[in-house]
């Protein structure tokens, strides 16, 4: 395998959250769960997000996004907002300086799937939209590297955003084949049950946001909050395999048995 192939590919995943509906002063998270014949987290409950695409660092986005940022940044910043609106159809995006309705958000479905086949579509639909994405809600929430032991590999970084107040959430039925608003511990404790199918990062990132009690709560912690890279190293024990992470991620977890990973 090439040197080129080892390497991890760039990603983002976004933390969608919002104050439950049903219940005020209750944080609730957008979860998606992953297709099961997914080659990546098959049937896993995840967060949106995404390889980033060539298109994702084209200069045309200049003059369609807002914020400003490293070249790199950026292009995280525009494959996150970009995942999230074709797997759940949320846009986070204005128009006229103002946040996109549930009507606006919706009449985008149809370029939903093209967009994911050819991501530079998004370009398009944002100028003929008079579109600005608005990077700057999103908030470096954690930064993930695949270990190397791993066939596939990313290095991903996980945003947390407020959701848009007036959009409803449509899961794109390939890639995410369900979803839900949940709060963080309650999809926790459905785990511990068997009954959620989490890995482990998504775990251990909805635990940090279990420590919020509403979306203000997140968004504040997530701007104090001192982002460490996390790439998972395995240890020989006499008594089995070890995943470790370093302790400054702030995890409260510095290790985890290979068997308890996806369990």
């Amino acid at each position: 395998m090439s040197l080129e192939a080892d390497q991890p590919k760039p990603a983002s995943t976004v933390v969608l959250v919002r104050d439950s509906l049903e219940t005020p002063q209750t944080l609730e998270v957008l979860m998606v769960r992953r297709s099961a014949g997914m080659a990546f987290g098959a049937s896993a409950w995840v967060f949106p997000g995404g390889k980033v695409a060539a298109s994702d660092a084209d200069p045309a986005w200049d003059d369609l996004s807002d914020g400003t940022y490293e070249h790199y940044q950026r292009s995280l910043r525009i494959a996150a907002a970009r995942e999230v609106f074709e797997e759940s159809g949320l846009m986070l995006a204005t128009r006229d300086g103002r946040e996109l309705d549930a009507n606006a958000s919706a009449g985008f479905d149809a370029m939903r799937s093209a967009v994911e086949a050819d991501p530079a579509l998004l370009i398009k639909l944002a100028r003929e939209a008079s579109l600005r994405l608005t990077l700057d809600r999103l908030i470096p929430f954690a930064h993930w590297i695949t270990p190397n032991f791993e066939p596939r590999r990313f290095d991903t970084h996980f945003y947390l955003v407020h959701a848009p107040a007036d959009q409803v959430v449509r899961h794109d039925g390939r890639e995410a084949v369900d979803h839900q608003w949940v709060a963080p511990q309650e999809l926790l404790e459905r785990r511990k049950q068997g009954g959620a199918k989490l890995m482990f990062p998504t775990r251990l990132n909805l635990e940090v946001l279990a420590r919020s009690s509403t979306a203000a709560e997140a968004v504040a912690a997530a701007r104090a909050r001192e982002v460490v890279t996390v790439e998972p190293r395995v240890e020989e024990r006499a008594d089995g395999k070890v995943l470790v992470i370093p302790a400054e991620a702030g995890y409260g977890l510095t290790e985890e048995r290979m068997q308890q990973i996806m369990a």
